[in-house]
Parts: C-alpha cells; sequence; structure tokens
C-alpha cells in the first residue's frame, strides 16, 4: 500500500492501514483456503442435490469454529448433509439419535467399574469425535441436550471431576424437527445461543429432486454400502483445523466491531424484542464475517460480510415479544429491521 492509498482512505475503509496488524493470513492462504472449501461444497452437493447454499452456510460455519443448527420436517436431507460434509473432510463423525429415553451419559461417556481392576475407567461417548451428527435434538429432554453445552462451547467433556479434550477440529451438526411436530421439546437458550449458525433446507427444485431420486435409488457402486461411500475426500481434519486457526487472523478493523457491537445493542433496545443477541452472539458474527472473508479468498472483513452473515447467525435468537407475534412478526423481519436502521460507520 502507498502513502497515497493510505491517505484516501475513509473510517469505512476495511482494510488493514499502515501500522495496523492485519494478521498472519496472506492472499496466497486465503486463496487455498476458498479453493479447499469450493471443492467440499461440491463434493457435498453430488449428494445433497441443489443445497448449494446451504452446503456453504456449514462450510462457513466449519471455519468459523462453530457448531451448526439445521430445522426443518423430516426427510428434506438434514442428515445428509452433515453425512456428506464429514466424509468430504475425511473426518471422523458419530450420530446420536436423540430420543426421549436418551440419557446425557449416552453422549458425553461415564464411568463404569472394571471388575478386573477394581477400578471404575471411563468409556468414551459419541461426543468424542470430529463431526457429532445430532439428530432429531429436539426430540430428547433439556437435561440430555445440556449434556452438549460443555462440549460445544469449549471442547471439552467433564465427567466424575476429570475433563476430557475433544478432538480438533469439533462440530456439531444438529437437526432439529419444527416444534410443533408431535414428541418434541423446545431447545434450552443457553443451547440455542451455543449454535453459530441455524438454517434450513427446504423442499429442493424438481430437477435436483429428480437427480436425487436417480442417484439414491439408483445401483450402489460395487465394494460401497451407501451414497455416502462414493463421496470423495477434498482436505483433511489436520488442514481444516489449520485454516480455522489461520480464519481467526483474518482482518476486523474498528470499525467493524464497533458495527457489530451497534447491530447488537440495536436488538436489545429493539421495541419488538424481550431478548436480543447476546455478547456470544456478537462474536459469532465477527467470527462468521471473517469466515465469510476467507471463501472470498480476501485478508479482510467488509460490512457487506457481516450483512451476509448475520440472518443465519442471529434469527434463531431473537425472542420476539407477545404483541410483536400476534401480529406475525418473524424473527427474520426484526434482523432485516435492525440491519437496515444501524449505519455502517
Amino acid at each position: 500500500m502507498t502513502q497515497d492509498d493510505v491517505a484516501v482512505q475513509t473510517p469505512r475503509d476495511p482494510r488493514p492501514r499502515t501500522g495496523e496488524t492485519a494478521g498472519s493470513l496472506t492472499e496466497a492462504q486465503a486463496h487455498e483456503i476458498a479453493t479447499e472449501a469450493e471443492g467440499v461444497v461440491s463434493e457435498i452437493a453430488t449428494v445433497v442435490e441443489g443445497k448449494d447454499e446451504v452446503a456453504r452456510i456449514a462450510v462457513l460455519v466449519l471455519l468459523a469454529g462453530g457448531h451448526l443448527l439445521i430445522e426443518d420436517i423430516p426427510g428434506v436431507g438434514k442428515t445428509m448433509l452433515a453425512k456428506s460434509l464429514a466424509a468430504s473432510l475425511g473426518a471422523d463423525r458419530h450420530r446420536i439419535q436423540f430420543t426421549p429415553d436418551l440419557l446425557p451419559g449416552d453422549v458425553t461417556g461415564a464411568s463404569v467399574f472394571n471388575q478386573a481392576t477394581s477400578e471404575f475407567e471411563f468409556r468414551r461417548g459419541a461426543v468424542f469425535t470430529q463431526i457429532l451428527l445430532a439428530d432429531e435434538i429436539n426430540r430428547a429432554s433439556p437435561k440430555t441436550q445440556s449434556a452438549l453445552l460443555e462440549a460445544m462451547e469449549e471442547r471439552q467433556v467433564t465427567v466424575d471431576g476429570t475433563t476430557y479434550p475433544l478432538a480438533e477440529p469439533f462440530m456439531v451438526v444438529a437437526t432439529s424437527n419444527p416444534v410443533e411436530m408431535e414428541g418434541t421439546y423446545r431447545l434450552p437458550e443457553a443451547q440455542r445461543d451455543r449454535f453459530l449458525a441455524q438454517t434450513t433446507m427446504g423442499y429442493p427444485v424438481p430437477s435436483a429432486e429428480a437427480r436425487m431420486l436417480a442417484t439414491q435409488t439408483g445401483p450402489v457402486p460395487e465394494g460401497d454400502h451407501d451414497v455416502i461411500d462414493a463421496v470423495v475426500t477434498r482436505t483433511s481434519p489436520e488442514r481444516i483445523a489449520a485454516h480455522i486457526s489461520l480464519v481467526r487472523s483474518v482482518y476486523a478493523s474498528p470499525v467493524i466491531l464497533d458495527y457489530a457491537v451497534r447491530l447488537a445493542q440495536a436488538t436489545r433496545s429493539h421495541p419488538q424484542v424481550t431478548l436480543g443477541a447476546s455478547p456470544r452472539a456478537a462474536v459469532h458474527l465477527v467470527r462468521a464475517a471473517k469466515a465469510k472473508a476467507a471463501l472470498s479468498a480476501r485478508t479482510f472483513v467488509t460490512p457487506q460480510d457481516i450483512a451476509d452473515v448475520i440472518m443465519p447467525v442471529w434469527r434463531h435468537r431473537m425472542h420476539l415479544a407477545p404483541q410483536a407475534l400476534s401480529r406475525g412478526a418473524t424473527a427474520e423481519e426484526l434482523v432485516d429491521q435492525v440491519l437496515a436502521g444501524t449505519s455502517q460507520a
């Protein structure tokens, strides 16, 4: 950057000025992250037809070091998305089918008495993996759902006073049925707030659904047992862990950070909201914006990155006042109002 470039920068310019620290992410590394991420998205698309945008959100959440909540009706590909994501990364994956009789120890593991040694030994639960699919998470009781809280926030599990670290990378992809469906519980607010983003699958367009039928009802290649077995590994868990660390080095200027804070404050003071964005929500927003910049092969965050990710990152955290709900208002409308009413500088 030349002295002339520095002279004409405005407060809204998201790029680092001379003397400011831009972190360790280089343009070459940003291009490498973007290229690998696009390869993963393309591989997921071979299994989950017509849902490239949902696949991009899943990869963005992964690179931001967060967890993803997919809320939709059964049968639209939520589980297939999570499984194809893990397969394209070459990552270890476990699946937990949440049911009303599931216990916290089934998730985290438990201490079991070994008669041979006359001692208790820890038997690890399904949470000890890299990609954890929590299927139909809201069919289990809140007590069992809360077994994931420590794992999601601190990447560790504490059982009987002993703390066990989890693998890197670690990501929870949880699927959830609509609350109105029989046999479901509402997720505790502390749990919803730990998901970096929430998305829905929706029905595929007819052409994509036809391709999906051809793929999933046709013959399985010899040696494969499932359509997921045909997914090509596009990267490795070690590379993804390194990319997650590098994404944290994407530059977010003080103006960008102030913008995120003002957006959060706007949700908290909105007359139609009873519970707005938490400080954790603001952290997640900036992390997601950094991942969005990296996916665009950029080394710095722009206000447009914030605008692009704010909906999936914040809409599941908004609690509307009763009068707003009675008028048919939605969390999406509220987030749009906040975004439109908050200046970028």
